[in-house]
């Protein structure tokens, strides 16, 4: 079943093993995308889909310092060597659009304060060059700035495609903007963005809407995590969020729903995967902590279309080969996750390298 190709919007995918989008922080200065960037991702292309790390749609919103940008022309042209490398090989590739919110870090922003929908900061630390800082308390967003952040998110998408790139996923998950606006540990507004489910998914679907009218429902798909607590995380009643969006998302003719099953950490737990199988017609793509049998099952029983695998396509550019010929996996080096240059981010062997 992991082999059967899938029609995903208007992209027809060659197989069910997506790559999870995945933060490598190795953009160039000005968060632009490279050669190396271009390299990994297109070792990666047998992928029936690859989506990219997070990709910001506006200047000074960073959260990982050297993460790549989709905001201006430089940055379109510098994506082009990625998707045209991708291509080459025959594969599928969408970015990953998205605004870090509150979990932008002003120390890597010329000191531009980072915003979200109420002054609620993350309650950890966050690593910098320097050593660990406390995340900063953000600005609670203006009504009248809204329409500005959904008109980023458009903009992202239609850079992206000037970019080669075949669709883009809108990230609504992992405690950034669109997922502060979503859960009420972050989000404690009284106007009509905050407190009822309906307004909290209310940014949302204005983004789904403007990214639509931009470049066509079916090139978008929607990243959500309704009961991961990354970025201190959490909400008061996380299945009843997941069924308001998923029963929502079918006024939407997109490409997919990926949906993060589980928490990092463990501080909720609930079925979303069974309350979005039942809710939503289209695409329904699982991520966190599968293996290829569990996948193959999902798929096989129709609680999947499809799963996304994170760090086992991180460490093996060859996984769909690997998975095919039952073969053994490389090992993810967690210590290189983030770290400049090739090592640990190019250099992972594939089985005809082995």
């Amino acid at each position: 079943m992991l082999f059967n190709p899938l029609q995903t919007g208007s992209v027809s995918l060659a197989n069910r093993i997506l790559m999870a989008p995945l933060t490598r922080a190795r953009a160039d200065a000005g968060h632009m995308p490279n050669a190396l960037m271009a390299e990994y991702y297109s070792q990666r292309a047998s992928a029936g889909l690859i989506v990219t790390e997070c990709t910001m749609v506006a200047e000074n919103t960073s959260a990982f310092y050297a993460e790549p940008g989709i905001y201006n022309a430089e940055q379109v042209t510098a994506w082009k060597q990625v998707t045209e490398a991708v291509h080459a090989k025959g594969g599928k590739i969408f970015m990953q659009i998205w605004h870090a919110g509150r979990a932008a870090v002003p120390a890597f922003n010329n000191g531009v304060e980072n915003v979200g929908p109420s002054a609620i900061a993350i309650d950890s630390e966050v690593h910098t060059p320097n050593g660990k800082i406390p995340n900063a308390v953000p600005r609670e967003l203006r009504l009248d700035e809204i329409p500005a952040l959904v008109a980023a998110y458009a903009q992202g998408a239609k850079n992206a495609i000037a970019a080669g790139f075949d669709g883009v996923e809108v990230h609504g998950a992992n405690g950034y903007l669109i997922d502060e606006f979503l859960r009420d540990s972050a989000n404690q507004r009284t106007d009509s963005y905050g407190g009822s489910i309906e307004n909290r998914a209310r940014f949302l679907f204005e983004v789904l809407t403007a990214v639509s009218a931009a470049i066509g429902s079916d090139k978008v798909g929607l990243r959500l995590s309704p009961i991961n607590s990354y970025n201190s995380m959490k909400d008061s009643d996380p299945l009843a969020l997941i069924s308001y969006l998923t029963t929502r998302l079918n006024e939407f003719n997109l490409a997919y729903l990926h949906v993060m099953r589980s928490d990092f950490f463990q501080a909720q737990t609930g079925d979303v995967l069974t309350i979005a199988r039942a809710n939503y017609k289209g695409v329904l793509i699982g991520n966190m902590g599968y293996n290829a049998d569990e996948a193959a099952q999902a798929i096989s029983n129709s609680t999947l279309d499809a799963v996304a695998f994170g760090t086992s396509f991180l460490a093996n550019p060859d996984l769909p080969a690997r998975i095919k010929e039952g073969a053994a996996l490389n090992a993810p080096d967690a210590a290189t996750f983030y770290t400049p240059g090739a090592k640990g981010y190019t250099d992972y062997p594939s089985l005809q390298a082995a």
